[in-house]
């Protein structure tokens, strides 16, 4: 599966800072020195709708995390996969009378002009689950034959107890636990299973449901979690920087996720840290799918609203912050934009060194780009209202403002 393309990231002078992130399992900072190749999985679309604000925010916080060390001057492994094959999908297809591959192929190519209008550095491997199957089924066979797995009416279940590490991504109790898995995709109420949060790794064959060659699991599809583990663990191996995803994704994905690899492996832990964004609402409720509380990247860029200016509506937030869409926080976010480009479009201006420092040290103190985008709005300010003698510094602010925030000036 291919990604999209990539917009160039302009090179500046000097060099950018190691990051620290807030890691969801110790629950504090992790400053990351990653080697000269920086790794990173961010868990990608199930798509059976178009991308929402609650996506674009989420990518567009692990994009900061590219651009951070891409300043850094490392490169960056960036994989992600698309969930072509799942519940949701085929529920949605046969409501709206669709065929399923068809329906992914069409939400997936949308969200490609999406990050690409966004400005959203691409991943290096973008997988989707199907392609993905032959990879997931040995390692199935494998944690089966390890006694970590077990078979349920031709299912193929994990058990979490077969590793001594589960719980440390989230760090909840069973209760709640159990709660997230009922709400988030799993059967904890099932019958048969030996512990309620046991989830499923291979699905056996249903009548009318998509089902591929599963060895001697039998036919079926892979489980949503070893989906991830399995493109992770072939395209970065344990121990890569950063597993990433929206807050909702800590429990069960993240959580499970972890365990599957750290049992395949024998290795701990999965991510040097487990980073998570925030929730994005609109009238008072997390924006989902299932609710239908919904604002499209592709409807706004459609009623002409400039991509520059979606972004600067996410970096007006901290991602790790749950925060509300309104109209109002985009036209704050277009006269910003205004401002920005009127004062890089003249021929001179303030010294503008000390603010890509600036820029750089919030974007390093877990990607605070609120932060950021005051220090860029206090150039600004100086320049409409002294101007100043540097002929270089509205060259080097529209640089900036690219290579580290993604905003095309």
């Amino acid at each position: 599966m291919h990604a999209w393309p990539a917009s160039d990231v302009p090179a500046l002078p000097g060099s950018g800072r190691d990051l620290s992130l807030h890691d969801t399992a110790t629950g504090g900072p992790v400053t990351l020195v990653p080697g000269p190749v920086a790794r990173i999985y961010v868990c990608g679309i199930t798509p059976y709708d178009a991308t929402h604000m609650g996506h674009a925010a989420t990518y567009n916080a692990f994009d900061l995390v590219q651009r951070v060390w891409l300043d850094t001057k490392r490169q960056v492994h960036y994989v992600q996969n698309v969930t072509d094959v799942d519940d949701p999908l085929l529920e949605r297809a046969a409501l709206n009378g669709d065929d399923w591959t068809e329906l992914a192929a069409r939400e997936t190519d949308l969200f490609r002009e999406d990050m690409t209008a966004l400005r959203m550095l691409p991943p290096a491997h973008y997988i989707g689950a199907v392609e993905a199957i032959p990879g997931i089924v040995p390692l199935v066979e494998r944690l089966r034959d390890a006694g970590a797995a077990y078979e349920l009416e031709g299912d193929v279940y994990f058990s979490v107890e077969s590793d001594p590490n589960f719980g440390k991504v989230s760090n909840l109790d069973a209760t709640a636990m159990r709660i997230l898995s009922a709400e988030r995709g799993g059967d904890p109420d099932r019958p048969g299973k030996k512990n309620p949060l046991d989830p499923i790794l291979w699905l056996a064959a249903r009548e009318g449901e998509p089902s591929w060659d599963g060895g001697s699991l039998g036919p079926g599809r892979p489980g949503w979690h070893i989906e991830c583990v399995a493109i992770a663990l072939d395209h970065l191996g344990m121990g890569f920087d950063v597993q990433g995803g929206g807050s909702d994704l800590a429990f069960p994905h993240h959580e499970m996720g972890a365990s599957h690899a750290q049992v395949l492996t024998g290795e701990f832990p999965m991510a040097k840290a487990y980073v998570h964004a925030g929730m994005v609402a609109l009238n008072g409720e997390k924006m989902s799918k299932s609710k239908g509380n919904l604002v499209f990247v592709s409807k706004l860029r459609h009623d002409g609203v400039d991509p520059a200016a979606i972004r600067l509506t996410l970096l007006a937030h901290h991602y790790r912050d749950n925060w509300e869409w309104t109209d109002g926080v985009l036209a704050e976010a277009a006269e910003r934009l205004g401002r920005w480009r009127a004062a890089v479009s003249r021929p001179d201006g303030p010294s503008a060194d000390a603010v890509v420092e600036e820029i750089r040290a919030a974007l390093a103190d877990d990607l605070d780009a609120p932060a950021a985008l005051a220090a860029v709005d206090r150039w600004a300010a100086r320049q409409e209202r002294e101007g100043g003698e540097d002929t270089g510094a509205p060259g080097l602010i529209s640089r900036a403002v690219d290579a580290l925030l993604g905003v095309a000036l």
